[in-house]
């Protein structure tokens, strides 16, 4: 390997649940060790032929390794799965727009259950990764689901009590 190189890592892409090789992990370390001992300049070359962009101004040295560092981990283990990518950009949009409904603390986990009665009927929605289950079908949106319950269009955190009103805690939301 030449100095100033981006570090080649195999297998863009790849299954997240298959478990690396110890010779594979030993590899992928070396490479990140070998960013601590690059120059400045040197991470800013690997940066570009990365990203085919320089780096952005004034990035410290620290955090060009660390960019650099995390891209190639997420080359080895395949990055984040569709969902998770598609809740990051649900989130990141709710946050441009200054929602007053983002709260990351209103985020239901996987797994979670919702159960919200509506005119004397409890309807139950399972948290998936892939979306959201309300008898036995699969949805992208709680809004849909809302929708579908209500016949009316709703937003779909609301509906299922997620998101925070002005002056209101959540807490005395529950007790509603």
């Amino acid at each position: 390997m030449h100095r100033g190189e981006p570090s080649p890592v195999p297998g863009r892409g790849g299954n997240r649940t298959s478990r690396a090789g110890s010779k594979h992990v030993a590899e992928i370390d070396g490479h990140l060790v070998d960013l601590l001992n690059r120059s400045t300049q040197e991470l800013r070359l690997a940066w570009r032929e990365l990203y085919r962009a320089g780096p952005p101004q004034g990035l410290s040295r620290d955090l060009l390794i660390r960019a650099l560092a995390h891209q190639l981990q997420e080359r080895a283990a395949g990055g984040a799965n569709r969902a998770l990518r598609r809740r990051l950009q649900t989130l990141a949009g709710e946050f441009a727009k200054n929602s007053r409904s983002f709260d990351p603390a209103l985020v239901p986990k996987i797994g979670a259950t919702l159960v919200r009665q509506w005119r004397g009927h409890a309807h139950t929605v399972l948290v998936r990764d892939d979306g959201f289950e309300y008898e036995g079908q699969l949805y992208r949106s709680l809004s849909v689901i809302a929708k579908r319950i209500t016949g009316a269009h709703w937003s779909g955190p609301r509906f299922f009590g997620l998101t925070k009103r002005t002056g209101v805690s959540v807490s005395a939301e529950a007790g509603e």
